[in-house]
């Protein structure tokens, strides 16, 4: 049965993933703009969330790949029609990647003064940095537990359960950040950064519990872990393993990054904050695109249609470019009120302001980055994209970050560097997608 590739299908997996997309993000945006208005030393504050959530973003990314690696080897033996011959491997999965969890808290935690120092925290910053991290932390292993049920849901084609979570994590996350930040009279007492860190915890508990409940009732996938181990296990801690390596590198340019703003000064993180959540936000809107990718070209591999591979890939570049324009559009529109959602800190909205622009015009650029991304994820290509990114990443991110930060462009070097990244991951991934697939599909 050949696969559906019509624009009605796509937009059906689409949607829902775009809002799963969109409400990971607005877990760490919420954190931004109500941390960014509160009363007593917000711009600290708000500094010290930025630079925690960029080392909890790196912690998630790095070990929140075996969604995609889950993902690419379901869908490849959905397509195959072979579902059957796969279904003791998510649990195993799932077991190994909540025990790596615990142990990043056991290294990290005694050990978060001087993680923070290396990110140039210093003063009441390094101070609030110690006591969310010390607290957000330890909704690590719900996060990736629930990471790799949705590479389940993917796998089988299926966007809608994972919306169903992400809204509800986000929309608790919400309404707990206001109860535990700004307190409730009477009731609960303002805890600030603090209560910023309890209320992402406890709505990544529930979105974990969530993800339980809907897998075990809605799918014929078990949690119940056998022995011995599936064959593909080799493979897929391969895939793991290359992704791994790859978001380290992702990860080494989000350091930089965040390390050179804070050296910058106080308002120049917070302003870096403000735009990489608005940046990520983006990024986020795409990956529902970019999840049609995974999760239609690994069966697509599977089933051997080539042809259809690369028409999935040119109406997901279409949609995705479109939309990126989309975001442009809307962030012109509201390119003064979205800053003062974040912060009214006067110093800090001017460099904000400063470089948004430049956040917004490298949207579509994203978009196509993305797009590719998400479809060799899809086709198993781990090695590649860990090779490409190490090189983008040495060779295009960080030498183009110096040379500004030398010619003293400050949040300029950084907005410009992540332009050249994005430029050379998205320029090889195409000419290596086209180069190896279109030969294939003229032969069919």
């Amino acid at each position: 049965m050949k696969t559906d590739i019509s624009r009605k299908k796509i937009n059906k997996l689409a949607f829902p993933a775009l809002i799963a997309g969109i409400a990971e993000p607005l877990l760490s945006i919420t954190d931004t703009a109500i941390i960014g208005n509160i009363e007593n030393n917000a711009i600290e504050s708000l500094a010290a969330v930025g630079i925690v959530g960029a080392f909890i973003s790196m912690l998630v990314w790095v070990f929140g790949q075996i969604r995609s690696a889950i993902s690419a080897i379901i869908s490849q033996y959905l397509g195959a029609n072979k579902l059957d011959e796969i279904k003791s491997l998510p649990a195993q999965a799932i077991a190994i990647i909540v025990l790596m969890s615990f142990l990043v808290i056991a290294v990290t935690y005694p050990f978060s003064e001087n993680i923070f120092k290396f990110y140039n925290a210093s003063g009441s910053i390094l101070d609030y940095c110690i006591s969310y991290y010390n607290i957000r932390i330890f909704g690590f292993p719900f996060s990736l537990f629930t990471f790799a049920i949705f590479g389940i849901f993917r796998g089988l084609q299926n966007t809608y359960y994972p919306m169903i979570i992400a809204i509800t994590g986000a929309v608790l996350n919400i309404g707990l950040d206001y109860a535990f930040v700004y307190g409730i009279e009477g009731y609960i007492p303002a805890m600030y950064v603090d209560g910023a860190a309890y209320a992402s915890v406890i709505a990544q508990f529930i979105m974990a519990l969530l993800s339980v409940i809907l897998l075990v009732k809605k799918t014929s996938i078990s949690l119940k872990i056998m022995l011995p181990f599936h064959p593909e296990i080799k493979r897929l801690l391969g895939m793991i393993l290359n992704l791994f390596v790859r978001t380290l590198a992702l990860n080494l340019a989000l350091y930089f990054a965040t390390s050179y703003a804070a050296s910058y000064g106080k308002e120049y993180i917070a302003a870096y904050t403000i735009g990489l959540n608005l940046w990520l936000l983006g990024a986020f809107m795409i990956d529902g695109y970019s999840s049609v990718g995974n999760i239609l070209s690994g069966k697509l591999l599977g089933q051997k249609e080539y042809k259809a591979l690369l028409i999935l890939n040119k109406k997901l570049l279409k949609y995705a470019f479109i939309l990126g324009i989309v975001f442009i559009v809307f962030g012109a529109a509201l390119y003064y009120p979205i800053g003062k959602i974040f912060t009214q800190e006067q110093a800090v909205l001017e460099q904000f302001y400063t470089v948004f622009w430049v956040i917004l015009a490298i949207q579509p650029l994203c978009a196509i980055t993305f797009i590719f991304d998400g479809t060799f994820k899809g086709l198993g290509e781990m090695k590649y994209l860990r090779n490409l990114l190490i090189f983008a990443t040495t060779l295009g991110f960080v030498p183009t970050l110096l040379l500004f930060d030398y010619l003293d462009f400050k949040l300029y070097a950084i907005w410009i560097a992540f332009t050249v990244w994005m430029f050379c991951r998205g320029i090889f991934l195409y000419f290596k997608f086209y180069r190896k697939f279109s030969p294939l599909a003229q032969k069919q």
